[in-house]
């Protein structure tokens, strides 16, 4: 992780779980680390932990939907500012309704969208070009994705079928990325992580129409990821010699039957 010490890294959906984890991991490695989402205060809040502020690097929040291409587009105006580079875009921003194929809401599947993928795909574009107009050409991208974009989950749960269908199309958008970026000879790398369940606040958001589910009975019935857990796996892709690209890592508790 040498390489990266002082160099600049954007998380998006930085304000907590798995997001708040990697802006927590990295700046110990001496990254300079734009945490940005809806909720900034959040952000700020992490930025001022005693371990974060004692951390060789540092953490600077930037409020941003991540839903809106104007927000995006203000971000990276803001980032080109005040740092003049990006050498590492973490697309962890991302959610899902309870919102099942027949009976959901469009407004919800858009949503999904909106997040999920269109934020992602800008954030991407803007992140490459970034790395393009200041001659990064070792920057690395990384897509937070889901063991969702393997396989769709459990019987009965149609609610998060939609969800999964975004994260299929994050496999196919971390390819086209791939063969993009070495059409240009680009030595830019893309890599995704595809966690299983982790204990975030994921899932209390998806069943916030149903109250009588709680997520806390998930995850006794198990040991579930941690937000640390994940960013290891960042941490890994990152620290890989050049040479070695890191396409996807699927990582999932061992208790999690599927």
């Amino acid at each position: 992780m040498e390489r990266w010490n002082g160099r600049v890294a954007l998380v998006t959906g930085a304000s907590a779980g798995i997001g708040a984890g990697l802006c927590r991991a990295l700046v110990q490695h001496g990254m300079v680390v734009i945490g940005c989402a809806r909720s900034v205060e959040k952000i700020r809040a992490i930025a001022e932990e005693d371990a974060v502020k004692a951390a060789p690097g540092k953490l600077v929040a930037i409020k941003c939907d991540i839903s809106q291409e104007t927000e995006i587009l203000s971000l990276f105006s803001e980032i080109r500012q005040k740092f003049g580079r990006l050498d590492v875009c973490i697309n962890n921003a991302g959610l899902s309704h309870d919102s099942p194929l027949l009976t959901g809401n469009t407004s919800e599947w858009k949503n999904m969208l909106d997040v999920n993928i269109m934020g992602l795909c800008i954030c991407t574009q803007e992140a490459v070009k970034l790395m393009q107009e200041k001659g990064i050409d070792d920057g690395q991208i990384i897509h937070l994705s889901s063991i969702g974009g393997h396989r769709l989950g459990g019987m009965g749960m149609f609610g998060i079928h939609f969800y999964c269908g975004t994260k299929f199309m994050v496999r196919a958008l971390t390819e086209g990325l791939r063969r993009e970026l070495k059409a240009l000879n680009s030595k830019i790398r893309i890599a995704s992580v595809s966690p299983g369940i982790v204990e975030t606040e994921f899932f209390d958001r998806y069943e916030k129409e149903n109250p009588s589910k709680k997520a806390p009975d998930m995850f006794n019935s198990m040991q579930a990821l941690q937000a640390k857990d994940i960013a290891d796996s960042v941490l890994y892709i990152l620290s890989a010699p050049q040479h070695v690209e890191v396409h996807d890592i699927i990582v999932r508790p061992y208790d999690q039957p599927t």
